[in-house]
């Protein structure tokens, strides 16, 4: 079997507007063209649709990580990559969709895109933080809600100091290194 035939999970957990989505897009363009099925399991698109009505309380939150976790999972089973850009919070949640992952026998790597809060904040690309500033919103991931960075991720991505082309590349090789890509 190929690395082209072989499905795995990519989960690419960090604070919002780390960069995860953009990194997930240019990987899956790269091993699209390289002729692997892929899909990018977007957390606010599945918030949207699949988790619908679910909040931000802790139990919501690994609901809808478990949620993603699943499908996911199901995708890689049939050989799809499925690239899986999702704050996903909490540790012990993300700890559960591995099992999962493993039990099944299904390849689960996690990659943390390492953002200082104070880039994420500048970026602001949804409007998160103004919003928590403004006192608008609470319980933002990273500022006064918990965000519980990997301690030993598969790959830790320093996404404020390289280019998204060389953050896709460093997961790229990732990849490569266990016969994915």
């Amino acid at each position: 079997m190929s690395g082209t035939d072989l499905g795995a999970t990519v989960w690419l957990t960090g604070l919002p507007s780390a960069g995860k989505t953009t990194l997930a897009r240019a990987l899956a363009e790269r091993l699209t063209a390289e002729g692997h099925r892929v899909e990018v399991l977007d957390g606010d698109e599945i918030r949207a649709f699949l988790s619908a009505g679910l909040g931000f309380s802790r139990e919501d939150r690994h609901t809808n990580v478990r949620r993603i976790g699943f499908v996911a999972e199901l995708l890689a089973s049939h050989g799809v990559k499925a690239l899986v850009p999702a704050i996903a919070p909490y540790a012990d949640s993300r700890e559960a969709v591995r099992k999962h992952h493993e039990a099944a026998g299904t390849r689960y790597l996690e990659v943390h895109v390492a953002t200082p809060v104070e880039v994420c904040s500048a970026r602001d690309v949804k409007g998160l933080y103004a919003k928590q500033a403004s006192g608008e919103l609470t319980g933002l991931t990273g500022v006064d809600d918990p965000y519980e960075a990997p301690a030993d991720p598969e790959l830790r991505i320093e996404a404020h100091e390289r280019s998204v082309a060389d953050s896709a590349d460093a997961l790229h090789a990732l990849l490569s290194a266990r016969g994915l890509a």
